[in-house]
């Protein structure tokens, strides 16, 4: 069994993560996908996030009805800090015969070596599934100075190059700013009913 792990806030979950969790599990052949929300991420200390419980809801509020892909509570239950290579650590545990593959966007790649232990992360992935973003620059070469595995593990998704972004989407709302079409519409009404992000 091949399993995806998405990693993020999903501060909110917006179309464009959906159809990157579906074209990186059609291309990288994942049995399963697992939306692993990250209550307290390490590297947003200090940032304004949404509380767990909206972004819980709103998350599986997107995922309704799909094939395969689903919340994982693996970083929601259990005290934070919540790092990658904890949560690849702990799903191996849980699924001991998968094949793990973590997927990640090209800028958090190029920053890899700041994680918290990269090649200990490297080196528990089966496979890492990177999903490009607009204006990419990845430099393999300068990470394999550090982290000499990774062109072992690393394959592109290639995937329309739509940029949304949670955060763009939280300044349109802010600033009264038309936001309905970046989203599903149940997390759309989900956040109007909330008054999220005003």
């Amino acid at each position: 069994m091949r399993i995806g792990i998405f990693g993020g806030t999903f501060d909110p979950p917006h179309l464009g993560h959906l159809i990157l969790a579906n074209e990186a599990q059609s291309q990288m052949h994942l049995d399963r996908l697992l939306w692993a929300l990250t209550g307290d991420p390490p590297h947003k200390r200090g940032q304004s996030i949404t509380p767990l419980s909206h972004r819980v809801k709103m998350v599986q509020l997107a995922l309704a009805g799909e094939q395969e892909i689903e919340l994982s509570r693996i970083e929601i239950d259990r005290p934070s800090p919540h790092y990658a290579v904890d949560t690849i650590h702990l799903l191996a545990g849980q699924y001991p015969q998968a094949e793990l593959v973590y997927l990640m966007g090209g800028d958090s790649l190029r920053d890899l070596t700041g994680w918290q232990r990269p090649a200990e992360l490297v080196a528990a992935c089966h496979e890492i599934g990177v999903m490009r973003r607009p204006g990419d620059d990845i430099d393999l070469s300068s990470l394999i100075k550090t982290l000499p595995d990774i062109t072992k593990k690393v394959r592109f998704v290639d995937a329309p190059l739509l940029e949304i972004s949670s955060r763009e989407i939280r300044q349109r709302i802010a600033g009264d700013r038309p936001f309905r079409h970046y989203l599903p519409p149940v997390v759309f009404q989900y956040i109007q009913e909330n008054k999220l992000y005003r």
